[in-house]
């Protein structure tokens, strides 16, 4: 699961905690923060056009993205 974010962005600072605790929760899942203003060539690479956008990679291949805010209950249905 790839966080896609920025520091600046008030959506995405809810997000985090959330992340970190779902994380704690779920050891078996990886999941890594992409900052958009430090990668912007990825961001683009991936279109990602708003934030929080959160990508789920399976076997290296995206599978699954959700824009914006989620809690624990939607990570998990997004990872299934």
């Amino acid at each position: 699961l790839v966080d896609f974010w920025a520091s600046w962005c008030g959506p995405c600072r809810m997000q985090a905690p959330i992340l970190e605790a779902f994380a704690q929760e779920h050891g078996d899942i990886k999941i890594t923060k992409c900052n958009v203003d430090d990668n912007p060539e990825l961001a683009e690479k991936f279109a990602i056009m708003s934030i929080p956008s959160l990508l789920v990679f399976k076997s290296g291949k995206l599978v699954k993205s959700a824009v914006g805010l989620h809690d624990k209950e939607a990570l998990a249905a997004l990872v299934k």
